[in-house]
């Protein structure tokens, strides 16, 4: 692991490459013993960086991670993790409230096996619940000491704004990351997402620079529909068929080639991309074994050329995500027909 990069203005340091554990439980690696290996083979490469949340598993994922953390590891490990989907049938088990957050907080430390989280983050916006309830929930949780710093995943660069007006006119403490999707295929943060994380001093982690597995090397032209656990889950996104991701399959293809001509492995040129922009702070992988972690460490370690870069931006324009599902949230303007229509009417039939 290459040198330590600043977290925003906080002081704290962290590895480019930070763990993300979704893969460890059901949905992935559910051997908690192997999983616990993984992590720590991690944490002996130079990875300083894990990062969870509580609905990975149902839960299960930070369980293993706590039992990786035990046995003194914990204190050298800068620990994040998320709250805001559902995790019961009761209809306020989930969301960004402070009744919820303060409740879930426990859970997360109890699986987590710790008294503290380094980063707790909101893993989704929700526009009905008012900003300032739920940063002012985490700010007592702050001061209380049960965590150390606030963060935001996915949101829009308006609210990320938001986040910073609320904190400084209404004494809240400072969401001071933001978590998004960025890689090769998927570079709509560089429109505005990441020159607001800049401008206002924000870390940024990004998620799926693999593009959900589509950089791994097993999307190629001709070699039909690779079976995988996501695609079995968000069949719609992993279509090679469906228009905008054949254009995917070819830019992925364009990208190997260059990856290739560069001597690198296509792992290894995504991973690259994505800690070259300067608003990155770490880029978070997701492996499922030993083999595919491996193939990711050292990647922080590989510089890429202005030739590269530039034919990089020819393949996927800057500031274009292929796919619109790769945004990972879709606004309620868009989401909802109704808000964008002054005199909505009920489908033809209706009542």
């Amino acid at each position: 692991m290459t040198g330590y990069r600043p977290f925003g203005r906080t002081g704290v340091q962290v590895s480019p490459l930070c763990l993300g554990t979704m893969m460890f439980g059901p949905r992935g690696n559910p051997d908690h013993d192997d999983a616990v290996r993984i992590i720590h083979h991690a944490l002996d490469s130079g990875i300083n960086f894990v990062d969870t949340a509580d609905v990975y598993s149902a839960g299960e994922s930070e369980t293993i991670v706590g039992k990786a953390l035990a046995g003194g590891r914990r204190d050298n490990v800068v620990l994040a993790t998320k709250f805001h989907g559902a995790l019961g049938a009761d209809v306020n088990e989930q969301g960004n409230s402070r009744r919820w957050i303060v409740r879930e907080v426990e859970n997360s430390l109890r699986r987590l096996g710790t008294d503290w989280i380094d980063l707790y983050q909101v893993h989704r916006p929700e526009p009905g619940t008012d900003f300032d309830e739920t940063l002012g929930a985490l700010t007592d949780l702050v001061r209380q000491g049960k965590i150390r710093y606030i963060g935001t995943s996915t949101f829009e660069p308006s609210a990320i704004v938001e986040g910073q007006w609320i904190a400084e006119r209404r004494g809240r403490e400072r969401v001071v990351a933001e978590q998004p999707p960025y890689s090769l295929l998927a570079r709509g943060i560089e429109r505005e997402v990441l020159p607001v994380a800049q401008r206002h001093g924000l870390a940024v982690l990004s998620w799926s620079p693999l593009a959900g597995g589509w950089l791994s090397g097993r999307y190629r032209t001709g070699g039909g529909q690779p079976a995988s656990s996501r695609a079995e889950r968000q069949a719609a996104r992993f279509d090679v068929s469906s228009p905008e991701n054949a254009a995917k399959l070819a830019a992925a293809e364009a990208l190997a080639r260059l990856a290739d001509e560069a001597g690198l492995t296509l792992v290894q040129l995504a991973l690259a991309f994505v800690l070259e922009h300067p608003a990155i702070t770490s880029a978070i992988i997701g492996p499922r074994t030993f083999e595919q972690l491996d193939g990711q460490l050292g990647a922080d370690k590989v510089t890429l050329s202005r030739d590269v870069l530039d034919r990089i931006d020819e393949i996927v324009p800057p500031g274009v995500n292929l796919s619109a599902r790769d945004a990972g949230y879709t606004p309620p303007a868009l989401a909802d027909s109704a808000l964008r229509r002054r005199h909505a009417c009920p489908p033809a039939g209706g009542g």
